[in-house]
């Protein structure tokens, strides 16, 4: 994508620096993005409980390690994120103990809002949704396939309530987070042990660069 270039991966965030950045923000009362009203920064309060959570008692499991130890190529995971998102709170921390396993997954993460250029090329169902996680080969920043905002069961039921609109926000809010805390990043990664066979095939496939 013309948008991904090395040089913004260079600019990037690693997963430390941007639990840092939001961190430091909360400290300051504030949050990312250009909404910093009341609600939106008690929403990224919220987020730090539940990334330090996973970050804590979230384990990757033995399939999954094994499938993410198998990839020899150098990728890259592009994140677009922002700290009031709750979806992403619930996700990312899983993602960043992926990365942690294999040296050859380079994990960096973009804010959405400051970067629309690179959401407005990954949108789900024409909407700006996140966590979006973008895989790339390291050397050419061929897109391999995309991840989220969420997962399949939790994307299915926002998708099906924004037309039956039989749940209020709040309610369907509070109805996803019930189903992370009981999930335990277990759909997720079995997500991923899909797709991760996908991705190694397509990089497998791309053409070798001359040297």
């Amino acid at each position: 994508m013309k948008q991904i270039t090395q040089e913004l991966l260079s600019k990037a965030m690693s997963y430390t620096e941007y639990r840092e950045m939001i961190d430091q923000l909360l400290v300051e009362g504030k949050t990312t993005g250009p909404n910093q009203s009341e609600s939106m920064v008690n929403y990224g309060l919220l987020n730090q409980k539940r990334m330090k959570k996973w970050e804590k008692i979230g384990k990757i499991t033995p399939e999954l390690n094994e499938k993410l130890l198998d990839l020899k190529q150098p990728i890259t995971w592009l994140v677009l994120t922002e700290g009031w998102c709750g979806d992403a709170a619930q996700n990312l921390p899983f993602i960043a103990k992926m990365a942690e396993l294999n040296e050859h997954i380079d994990l960096k993460f973009i804010l959405r809002d400051e970067h629309l250029d690179v959401m407005d090329e990954f949108l789900t169902g024409g909407g700006r949704s996140i966590p979006k996680l973008i895989t790339l080969d390291s050397d050419t920043l061929e897109v391999l396939g995309t991840w989220g905002p969420r997962p399949a069961p939790m994307q299915k039921l926002a998708i099906e309530n924004k037309i039956s609109k039989e749940k209020t926000y709040q309610e369907l809010n509070e109805e996803m987070h019930l189903w992370y805390a009981r999930d335990k990043g277990m759909t997720l990664q079995n997500e991923f042990l899909a797709i991760l066979d996908a991705w190694k095939l397509k990089q497998q496939s791309l053409p070798v660069l001359a040297v």
